[in-house]
């Protein structure tokens, strides 16, 4: 388990990577959304590993905060025009 949070991690950074230097804003969002994905992927692998149930509600709340912010900010470019 602790293989997979780390290999999360590297996959983690290297879309961070690609968030700041995407071509195109569109590009930053789909890797805003794949590192909120490894983010709750992350968070459950470490709830299954320390027994704490308490922590896959918080991944419930974070998932759905993500899944809101993104529509939000695709809007918001789609509206603007800004590309």
């Amino acid at each position: 388990m602790s293989f997979c949070l780390i290999a999360l991690s590297v996959l983690g950074g290297l879309v961070t990577i690609r968030m700041i230097l995407g071509p195109t804003i569109w590009d930053r969002l789909l890797a805003f959304n794949q590192l909120s994905a490894k983010v709750v992927i992350g968070m459950v692998f470490f709830s299954l590993m320390t027994s704490q149930t308490f922590i896959l509600d918080i991944a419930i709340v974070y998932t759905l905060f993500s899944f809101i912010s993104s529509v939000f900010i695709a809007r918001f470019i789609r509206e603007r025009g800004v590309f």
